[in-house]
Formats: C-alpha cells, sequence, structure tokens
C-alpha cells in the first residue's frame, strides 16, 4: 500500500488505484465495488472503535456503581452520542483536525506508559507476584469448541482489527505535505509502532492479570480489561484508568472520522455514492466535506444498530472492517501484480522490482486468508445467537453494489474523475511509458 500511495498520492487511494490497474472493460465495475467496500469497512472501523468506546465509557461507571444495568439500549445511546461528538469535532477547519491528530498521538503514548508503570507496581503491592513465563508464553487454553489449531487462527482477528486502518493515511494524501513520501512513511511508521507496543502491552497485562481466564473474561462490568486494572490497581484506579482509555479512544475514533469523511468525498466527488451530487460539497470557509462527515455519522449510526441485537451481532461490527478493508486493500495490490503490471510507476517510496513482487504476492495471499477466516463463527455450533453476520453483510455489499452499478448507477460512475486537462493526461501516460528500469526494478 505503500508503494501504491507513492506512485498514486490521492484521497481516492484504493479504488481510484484498483481503476488504474483492473483491466480496461471491467475496471469502472471493480472500481465501484471496492469504492463501496472501502466506505463500508472504514464506517464499520468507526462503528467498532465507537463501540468498544461505549463499553469503556460503561465500564468506568460499573465500577463507580456495581448496581448500575448495562442493556443494549444503554450501549447504544452512549455509542450515539460518541459518535456525534466526534462528528461535531471533524467538522472544524483542517488545521485543527492536524491538532487533533497530534494530541491524540500524544494522549496514547502517555496513557501507555502510565500502563506500562501503574500496573506492574499494582499487581506487586496487592497480589505480590506476577505470572511467569510459562503462563505468559507458554499457556494455552482454547475457550471454544473449535479444536485448538483453528481455534489460533481465530485469534489472530484480535491483532488484525488492531493493526488496521493504515489506509487513513492515504485518505488524507490531498491535505497533506510531500504526499508521495509522507503518506508511505505515515503508513510503515503506525504499523511498526502499533506492532511493537502492542507486544508488549499483552506481555504486561498477561504477567499481572488473574490467571484464572474465565472469571476475567465473566466480569460483570462486561469489559476484561477493566477487571484486569481493578485486580491490580483498586476500584479508583480503575475508573481513572478506563476514563483515560475511554478519552483516548474517542480520540481515535475522530481520527477514522475524519479519514472516513475523505473516502467518502472523493468517491462521492467522482459521482460514486449515493446523493453524491449532494455529499461532495465542501464547505468554503472550513475547507472541509462537512455533508461527507454528516452522511458518514448516519451511516455509522445505522451499522450500529446491530448491537441491539445483542452479542454475536455487535461482534460481526469488528470482522465486517477487517472483511471490506482487505477485499478493498489487497485487490489494487493484486492488480498491480497482474493486468496493471506495465501501468506500475514506481514513486519516491519503492522496494525494488524483486522484493516489491514478493511482497505483493505475500499481501494478496494473506488478504484472501484473513477475508476467509473473518466469515466464521466463534463456535462450531451456529445459530442465531452465535451466527457470524460478516459473511451477510460483507457479500451483501460487494453483490448489491455490483447489481446497483450494472443496473442504475453505471449512468453517472464512470470511474475517477481526473483534476487535470486531456494534454496533461497524454504527457503523464507518455512519462510512463518512458519511464527506464534498473535490474532490480528502481527508476534510473
Amino acid at each position: 500500500m505503500s508503494e501504491l500511495a507513492s506512485a498514486i498520492p490521492t484521497s481516492g487511494g484504493l479504488y481510484y488505484w484498483t481503476f488504474h490497474y483492473a483491466p480496461t472493460k471491467h475496471r469502472v465495475l471493480i472500481s465501484f465495488v471496492i469504492g463501496l467496500s472501502n466506505s463500508m469497512a472504514l464506517c464499520s472501523g468507526l462503528v467498532s472503535i465507537a463501540y468498544g468506546n461505549s463499553e469503556e465509557v460503561l465500564a468506568a461507571v460499573f465500577l463507580t456503581n456495581d448496581n448500575f444495568e448495562i442493556t443494549d439500549g444503554i450501549t447504544y445511546g452512549v455509542f450515539a452520542a460518541i459518535v456525534i461528538s466526534q462528528a461535531i469535532c471533524t467538522c472544524l477547519s483542517s488545521r485543527n483536525i492536524a491538532l487533533l491528530q497530534t494530541i491524540s498521538a500524544v494522549s496514547n503514548t502517555g496513557l501507555i506508559v502510565l500502563f506500562f508503570i501503574a500496573l506492574p507496581i499494582g499487581t506487586k503491592n496487592n497480589r505480590g507476584h506476577f505470572n511467569d513465563g510459562s503462563f505468559i508464553f507458554g499457556q494455552v487454553d482454547n475457550l471454544s469448541n473449535w479444536p485448538i489449531g483453528f481455534q489460533f487462527c481465530l485469534s489472530m482477528m484480535t491483532a488484525v482489527w488492531t493493526i488496521g486502518a493504515f489506509d487513513s493515511c492515504v485518505h488524507m494524501s490531498e491535505e497533506a505535505r510531500n504526499a508521495s513520501f509522507g503518506v508511505p512513511i505515515g503508513i510503515i511508521s503506525s504499523i511498526s509502532f502499533c506492532a511493537v507496543l502492542g507486544f508488549f502491552i499483552i506481555i504486561c497485562t498477561t504477567a499481572c492479570m488473574n490467571p484464572d481466564i474465565a472469571s476475567v473474561l465473566a466480569t460483570p462490568s462486561g469489559f476484561p480489561m477493566a477487571q484486569i486494572i481493578h485486580d491490580a490497581l483498586g476500584n479508583k484506579w480503575a475508573v481513572a484508568f478506563m476514563s483515560l482509555m475511554a478519552v483516548c479512544q474517542w480520540l481515535m475514533g475522530a481520527s477514522i472520522l475524519t479519514a472516513l469523511s475523505r473516502q467518502v468525498w472523493a468517491f462521492a466527488r467522482d459521482d460514486g455514492l449515493p446523493f453524491a451530487s449532494y455529499v461532495k460539497v465542501v464547505h468554503k470557509k472550513l475547507k472541509v466535506p462537512i455533508r461527507a462527515v454528516i452522511f458518514s455519522t448516519i451511516v455509522a449510526l445505522l451499522i450500529g444498530c446491530l448491537c441491539l441485537a445483542g452479542p454475536a451481532a455487535s461482534n460481526a461490527l469488528f470482522s465486517l472492517a477487517v472483511s471490506g478493508n482487505y477485499i478493498s486493500w489487497c485487490t489494487p495490490v493484486f492488480l498491480r501484480l497482474t493486468s496493471g503490471r506495465s501501468r506500475f510507476v514506481p514513486g519516491a517510496f519503492y522496494l525494488g522490482k524483486r522484493w516489491s513482487l514478493v511482497n505483493g504476492w505475500i499481501t494478496s495471499a494473506w488478504g484472501a486468508y484473513i477475508i476467509t477466516l473473518s466469515m466464521f463463527p466463534s463456535s462450531k455450533t451456529v445459530d442465531k445467537s452465535t451466527m457470524n453476520y460478516t459473511v451477510v453483510i460483507s457479500c451483501g455489499v460487494w453483490i448489491l453494489s455490483a447489481v446497483y452499478f450494472l443496473v442504475y448507477k453505471y449512468k453517472y460512475f464512470h470511474g475517477p474523475k481526473s483534476n487535470i486537462s486531456p494534454e496533461e493526461d497524454v504527457s503523464i501516460d507518455a512519462k510512463a511509458e518512458e519511464v527506464p528500469l534498473s535490474i532490480d526494478g528502481k527508476v534510473e
């Protein structure tokens, strides 16, 4: 993705690259499906973050009053308040949004540092010891009826969801300086930072948690991390920590909404969305696509209604973001390796011909694996309460979007619109065909 973002930095990103590298005969249809899928996935990502955020808020409330009953209706109400407040904040100018991103990064980093310091100290004082290395790295508990090997595969979904939304940088390309280099570095650095810190957070958590995992999962607060912090630090510190976590997750959700609104705006600009003529308008004074923010918020509130249908449906919010994103991320990568190989012109960030191909094929294979995995339920025994609704919603969006295009939208959506003149476009294509490559694939 970093290579594609460097080669063609645009807010449309994934569906633009898909159009650029897809076979000419089918490029408009494939681009349309990917554009809607990416919009749905980013919206689902916002919903899953806001839903988790609402659980954190309610867990903090429960810790202050254990007679408080957490219902699906209350959860949705808090979720809706979170999304609407994020929308109001996102409707600020681009300059203030950049400040919000900085505050989010600093706040989350500060919270992690505090977590690394406070949790071990509290565990040492209250329990007197930590869990040993055999528990942290060697103990495996299978709490489902899947075989242990496949359950291990399903457990990857937590990390896959957490280390995600790295296309957010792409959707801010048209508001970034030196996007051809800065956006790829933003993608790589954010993933690396998340992966390294996440690994040590898991070690710290498992070293300090109650070794009776089933009791932690069955916490009355409904939020296992709140129980872990409560066991280590006591009630007051747990409330404080959950409040700080809620604030930091709110900031993260605001960042995702910012990226989502830019994707929605870019797709509407190309007449790809329903009500595109209304959604694509940019506020003249604030220079922000406020209507795209409102559109994204409404869709998020509608998808969020899944949490009213019970745990199985609300869990689909997380895997829905995974499936929609991975089909959107991997399709342009796969097309760049196949039908669009001759059209790819490297940007400032490029691994070289050999390693770029290796990385691309690994990406495509991994994406196919994760998309399949995200469709599986958490239990072998499937009924309406354990069904993974991701397969219904994701496949439904992909199929219905194709039908919608073939029946109606083909009249209006003809692929990404160019912001340059036909003469400039011809000149760019001519230069692309003339770019010489060295043996290792680097631009000479």
